[in-house]
């Protein structure tokens, strides 16, 4: 059964929420320091205090019913998607898979230039994120979740649709296309997953430098992943019970993963930033989010050799998507890729960031294919 659903955030729970901005305890911090040894307290007390005093969640709240979204069951679990139709009958599905910290916050701004370009939008929170519940089992890892959103396809009627990812969206759309490459027509991906090829082919400059960018996230900017694939349940306890630590954990990813030259308001507005926050608080989602990591880390499915895709495969190449970025060759012996687009600016929250950019090249790609 697909069941109709709206966001009803309790008045309960945004009192709550206020009450515990107000007694947020900010640690102490040494003058002038910027981001070099984390979030800065100042910005985060300005941000929470406009959470407090200026933020305006049912405004949100009243954006997001302004969508047709629902409530599925799907390997029992119950799955909270958006579904948004064009006006033409023969348009074509598209699926847009979020990853972490991110939501389906980041779709809202290109969902209605999609439909006008003739698509069908589904857009499902990934299981334990947002509206989505929370597993009640082990076993949730990125593969199973690929095989839910096939399902979840299928359940909507669709025999023909396409596929984007970014993030755990990548990983999750990637193995559909492997999975289910009967009716998965296309895959468009702003953060393709590669590995070497076989042999000792050289690599150009940039490909090198490509490797170095990656090597320096891993090096100095991947521990939070660290973090929440050995114990997310121990750091969900302290962002479950603080608004401004849970602010401080996901703004920081935002921030140095967007291009934004390091001031987080040139690449999203605080409402944005705040709404994409409020999917965790509202739900307490964050540990069932933050769980996925452990899911994906421990179930061996990252050592698992990937098939080759062999459905067309568009590339939107961001500057400043930094978490993976390999090398077009090893990309394009792991993919069909039939569409290469270096964007002019942009980083790992494509379509928030960019999201003129983001929809065009996925117009343009999946123009291609229908």
């Amino acid at each position: 059964m697909i069941e109709p659903f709206r966001v009803a955030v309790d008045d309960a729970v945004l009192d709550d929420l206020r009450r515990r901005l107000e007694a947020t305890r900010f640690p102490d911090a040494i003058p002038a320091m910027g981001w070099e040894y984390g979030t800065p307290i100042d910005e985060i007390r300005e941000l929470t205090e406009y959470w407090r005093d200026g933020y305006d969640w049912r405004a949100q709240e009243s954006r997001f019913n302004q969508l047709d979204q629902f409530v599925t069951e799907v390997d029992g679990q119950r799955i909270h998607f958006v579904h948004v139709r064009a006006a033409q009958p023969d348009a074509l599905p598209i699926l847009l898979v979020h990853g972490w910290p991110g939501s389906i916050v980041e779709f809202l701004d290109v969902i209605p230039r999609l439909t006008a370009d003739g698509f069908h939008v589904v857009a499902p929170s990934l299981p334990g994120y947002g509206f989505s519940e929370a597993p009640r089992e082990p076993g949730w890892d990125i593969a199973r979740v690929a095989r839910a959103f096939v399902a979840l396809m299928a359940k909507l009627g669709y025999d023909r649709y396409g596929a984007q990812g970014g993030d755990w969206g990548a990983q999750i759309t990637t193995r559909m296309a492997i999975v289910d490459s009967e009716h998965c027509i296309g895959l468009h991906l702003n953060m393709p997953i590669a590995g070497p090829p076989p042999g000792d082919a050289p690599l150009t400059d940039d490909e090198q430098a490509d490797l170095g960018v990656m090597a320096r996230f891993q090096r100095e900017d991947a521990a939070y992943a660290q973090v929440q694939g050995a114990h997310p349940q121990t750091l969900g306890i302290a962002l479950d019970d603080s608004p401004a630590g849970l602010l401080a954990w996901i703004a920081q990813r935002f921030r140095d993963w967007s291009d934004c030259d390091g001031v987080l308001e040139r690449s999203f507005t605080r409402d944005q930033l705040l709404t994409n926050v409020m999917l965790y608080w509202v739900t307490r989602s964050f540990t069932s989010s933050a769980r996925l990591y452990w899911e994906t880390m421990h179930s061996g499915v990252l050592r698992e050799p990937l098939a080759h895709v062999d459905v067309p495969t568009g590339i939107a190449r961001f500057p400043k998507e930094e978490i993976l970025r390999f090398p077009r060759s090893w990309v394009e012996q792991r993919y069909h890729v039939t569409r290469w687009t270096e964007m002019p600016r942009g980083g790992h929250f494509a379509a928030m960031e960019e999201p003129d950019l983001f929809a065009d090249d996925l117009r343009a790609f999946f123009d291609t294919v229908r």
